[in-house]
């Protein structure tokens, strides 16, 4: 867990899940992660047109990041919103993976977050280099959102 003590908290148990599993078994955690990736509120559902497209991901991905009550810049509280289609598991076991991981931390906590946490998640050797590409745009996506956001509270 010593190169996890970086990462916040529930992110740093979501790759300490990850490693903990043998390589094989990395695949269909991401996989059951796709299934718990949270509802979107109905202010999105249904209306994907109000969220960003992550055009990097092979599938269609959108998300949003939202502050939650007054800005403070880097201590505001951050919520993101993503979603995915059920039939692009590994996108969504990614997305999911960063929503729960990242959401109600704060813009900082976001922001310090290494971008390599594919590899942190023992995820090269499962997925191409294409798909892997598109979980660090996701990230990269959301670390831009959250400088946009508080750079203007």
């Amino acid at each position: 867990m010593t190169e996890n003590t970086a990462l916040p908290t529930a992110l740093a148990e979501i790759v300490d899940d990850f490693t903990a599993v043998p390589d094989p078994e990395k695949l269909e955690l991401l996989l059951e992660f796709s299934d718990e990736l949270p509802e979107l509120p109905a202010r999105y559902d249904g209306h994907e047109e109000e969220m960003e497209q992550v055009v990097e991901c092979q599938s269609p991905l959108f998300l949003a990041v939202e502050i939650e009550g007054e800005p403070a810049g880097g201590q505001s509280v951050m919520r993101l919103f993503i979603t995915a289609p059920p039939e692009a598991p590994t996108t969504r076991g990614f997305a999911s993976v960063l929503s729960q991981g990242l959401d109600g931390l704060t813009a900082a906590e976001i922001l310090g977050v290494p971008d390599d946490i594919p590899n942190r998640l023992g995820l090269a050797q499962a997925l191409t280099p294409l798909r892997l590409r598109g979980m660090s745009a996701m990230l990269g996506r959301i670390k831009r959102n959250v400088r946009d956001l508080t750079a203007e509270g």
